[in-house]
């Protein structure tokens, strides 16, 4: 739907530290209530005679979007959370989350909704990329570090989902199940790290229930353990849509329901206090954390309502490529493909070599500064580069915008909106936007005179193909659509449409149409489009429709895959170096749905592992968030996983190849054999409304120790261009800290980076406890033949406790604890031991 302000926004003002009890004490109880709500997709109310600014909220976890999915101001993209977990490098990530605050700033914003520190429960997660770990100690501690970036700037940082927000699958419905060990040890800890070491400004509540009772509306998990427990201030606000009572998520501490305009406050909190269902010492503790909120962003000396602004600079795209490179974790590295020969030819091959697979999908997805491609960084650095797609792995055919030009010439597509159908002759658009992009998502396009949520749009480009054949369409919509090729209709989107995963899982399927083209003819390409309102299809269990619409049009020349393949093997025995770029992309892996299965798509398995068999000098670089099935990992001979590497995406993986940067990322989770090995396998998805994690404790590594089950690569893997040795272990315990110290040579010939990794194991706990977890950790960068004493501190009571079930309580049991010291959870080779003399029971922090 169009998205309005309830009353005409405000100039531009600073905004000035307020004395909250003094303008508390000022507030109408209907100017109160008026503050508890979103007014639109982004802001909050504005009372300027009490000096109350609108705050500006936005998107997200790997970048600033602003407050426009559609046709938005380009921003800086950082590599996902999966691959910012990677780097293992605390300070660079502060790095990061300091550039996210001065990203937010220039998008006039205040507060940023991220990080996300959900925990990787499964490889199938749909917004698994954007958080850090299967493992709470590395999320929380990655988290922290954002968090501390974020608001060292001033702006606020909102950490997310408050809890057990991992899956996609009836999101909104599903009850968690979750036994409270699990839940304390593995699904609050990372909050609560991140709690304890930045003090996050905000927190955002799920979408999901835990224990029959929606995260939004419970006392327990708001209240009693963020608030109480944990001694935390600050601002919850729900996830958009997140909100689903009135009474029951005031009093249980929800303080600012999102976004706007209200659906369960405005009035109805009036009844609620009418009725003394809500007090007036609640709505005032509501309120004050608003107004404390205003204060705090104060120092950002971004005003209400500020212009949206960028700031692409030489320096953010070098501190881009430096995260990006360590992101990249080396799994393989036999005979020494890599680094690449730069004087050598290489053929590049795959479906993701020519796409720049930069982000995820969903709230993640911004409008990038730019980004490179893959083929486009190896070429730079390479003598000589030869190109072959191999195979397709699209789910969605590939954007057609940077293929279309305008009728003046423009790269891209005209878009023109009319508050009149197609069938009014004499209709004159009310609005004229050049785009780019041929991904139109239109939850927050505006235009004042469009003042229905039934509006119709147009939109014409023209494509001249660069040779003869069959070339396929693609048309998905949220409303209604239909795509003509030179005004013959080819895909009719609009008079039966079929349920899909697109637009946050609203849209309906990608219907296709194929013509036969020819090389250098210019061809007209229009789409007729009627809004989100007009959508034939019905509303699935557990999805949210953030309204507005959505357009997406995509287009690729047919190909016949065996030929490709067959292709992609001849030039692989024409060159001496082949680089095969494979994975997924941002319609694979999306808010809105889990994937299926860990498959890569199409035929990528029977391309890698031709090619492979082709030149024994295949180097394979896979792009995903999540873990895919590698069936072909014994043949190659070299594999890195790429992430989503942000706008650096194609110069960090070249990097990387070329040896120009070493690598030095591990993986923040296991990557298992099959789909059927992981853990969550048997409970995953939710089952008539419900999900048991019936795992417990046993996540990631925890479970593959445990069984005994082999991983394809254990949690901390990654191989470096140097190699270092593990010495001298010392272990001290003072009773507050534990302190580890290990001597870490680089035995090697060239600078390297290493990550040391701390694991604590009971010897003899009362109840069963994981073989090993992960406790402390740091990275070290050593010069060529140099060693370094590393130091990993560590507070004795979160390296030894776990969760008492029978006393409610942390325990630190009386016990012997052996240090297991190593660069992976499967290497561990120093080992020491201290003694706990007395159990100590503790709560908090």
């Amino acid at each position: 739907m169009a998205q309005e302000n309830t009353e005409p926004p405000t100039p531009p003002s600073p905004i000035e530290t307020l004395d909250i009890e003094a303008v508390l004490a000022k507030l109408s109880t209907s100017e109160k209530v008026d503050l508890l709500a979103g007014i639109d997709f982004w802001h909050t109310k504005a009372i300027p005679k009490h000096g109350i600014p609108s705050l500006r909220f936005t998107d997200g976890p790997n970048g600033v979007r602003g407050t426009r999915f559609f046709n938005g101001v380009p921003a800086a993209c950082l590599p996902c959370g999966t691959a910012l977990g990677a780097t293992w490098n605390v300070p660079l990530l502060q790095e990061a989350g300091t550039l996210m605050g001065k990203e937010t700033i220039a998008k006039g914003a205040h507060v940023i909704l991220g990080p996300t520190v959900n925990m990787q429960r499964s490889p199938l997660g749909g917004r698994g990329f954007e958080s850090f770990s299967e493992d709470p100690v590395l999320a929380g501690s990655s988290a922290a570090a954002i968090v501390n970036g974020i608001q060292e700037t001033g702006v606020v940082a909102s950490i997310k989902h408050f809890i057990a927000n991992d899956q996609e699958h009836q999101r909104m419905a599903v009850d968690s199940i979750i036994t409270e060990r699990a839940l304390r040890e593995i699904y609050l800890l990372p909050f609560q790290i991140a709690v304890r070491d930045s003090k996050p400004g905000s927190f955002m509540s799920s979408y999901n229930k835990l224990g029959g009772t929606h995260v939004s509306e419970n006392p327990r998990i708001l209240d009693d353990i963020l608030r109480k427990e944990w001694g935390w201030e600050g601002l919850i606000m729900s996830d958009w849509y997140g909100t689903y009572s009135t009474s029951e998520a005031m009093n249980a501490g929800l303080d600012l329901e999102m976004p706007g305009p209200s659906r369960w406050r405005g009035q109805l909190v009036n009844h609620a206090l009418m009725a003394n269902k809500i007090s007036k010492q609640t709505l005032d503790a509501r309120v004050r954390e608003v107004l404390r909120l205003v204060s705090r962003v104060a120092k950002t000396g971004v005003p209400g309502n500020a212009p949206e602004g960028s700031r692409d600079t030489p320096e953010t795209s070098a501190l881009l490529r430096k995260i990006g490179g360590e992101s990249i974790v080396l799994l393989k590295n036999d005979n020494k493909a890599l680094p690449l020969d730069k004087s050598k030819t290489v053929a590049v091959i795959g479906p993701n070599a020519k796409i720049a697979a930069y982000c995820g999908g969903g709230s993640a997805t911004l409008l990038p500064y730019y980004a490179t491609t893959p083929f486009d960084g190896i070429a730079a650095k390479a003598s000589e580069t030869k190109y072959s797609v191999g195979c397709y792995s699209h789910v969605l055919l590939p954007l057609l915008g940077q293929n279309l030009k305008t009728a003046d010439g423009k790269v891209g597509v005209t878009f023109k909106a009319f508050t009149d159908p197609v069938e009014v002759s004499d209709r004159e658009p009310v609005d004229v936007i050049h785009l780019a992009d041929t991904y139109m998502y239109l939850v927050d396009y505006y235009h004042p005179k469009l003042t229905e949520d039934l509006y119709w749009t147009e939109v014409e480009g023209f494509f001249t193909p660069d040779e003869d054949g069959d070339f396929e369409f693609g048309l998905t919509v949220h409303g209604t659509g239909k795509l003509f090729l030179d005004d013959e209709l080819l895909i009719d989107n609009e008079t039966v449409q079929r349920s899909g995963g697109s637009f946050f899982n609203v849209g309906t399927v990608e219907e296709v149409g194929v013509k036969n083209l020819k090389a250098g003819q210019t061809y007209k390409i229009k789409v007729e489009y009627a809004s989100g309102v007009t959508s034939k299809l019905s509303d699935s269990d557990g999805v949210v429709s953030f309204g507005g619409g959505g357009i997406r049009i995509g287009g690729a020349k047919v190909i016949d895959p065996t030929e490709e393949i067959e292709k992609a093997v001849a030039l692989a025995k024409s060159v001496d170096q082949v680089v095969i770029c494979a994975g997924l992309n941002k319609d694979w892996e999306q808010e809105g749905h889990d994937r299926e299965h860990m498959d890569l798509p199409g035929r990528t398995n029977d391309l890698i592992s031709a090619v492979a068999d082709a030149n024994p000098n295949t180097v394979v670089v896979i792009q995903s968030g999540c873990p895919v099935r590698m069936p072909w990992a014994d043949k190659v001979s070299s594999l890195a996983q790429a992430w989503y590497g942000g706008n650096e995406t194609g110069n960090a993986i070249a990097d990387v190849l070329f040896g120009d940067v070493n690598p030095s990322g591990k993986l923040p989770l296991s990557f298992p054999v099959r789909n059927e090995d992981n853990p969550a396998f048997l409970n995953y998805r939710s089952s008539h409304g419900r999900v048991l994690y019936g795992e417990d404790i046993y996540v990631g590594y925890r479970f593959y120790e445990a069984t005994l089950k082999a991983t394809q690569f254990p949690f901390g893997h990654g191989l470096s261009y140097t190699t270092f040795r593990l010495s001298e272990l010392a272990v001290t315990n003072d009773g507050t800290n534990l302190t580890v110290q290990v001597l870490v040579e680089n035995t090697g010939d060239r600078d390297g980076s290493e990550v040391v990794q701390v694991y604590i194991a009971q010897r003899a706990p009362c109840v069963k406890r994981p073989l090993k977890e992960l406790k402390g950790f740091t990275k070290e960068n050593i010069a060529a033949g140099q060693s370094k004493v590393v130091t990993v501190t560590i507070e004795t009571k979160y390296a030894t406790s776990y969760w008492d079930e029978e006393r409610d309580t942390w325990v630190s049991e009386k016990d012997t604890y052996d240090v297991l010291v190593g660069t992976t959870s499967a290497e561990t080779p120093l080992k020491a031991s201290f003694e706990i003399e007395e159990s100590k029971w503790w709560r908090g922090l």
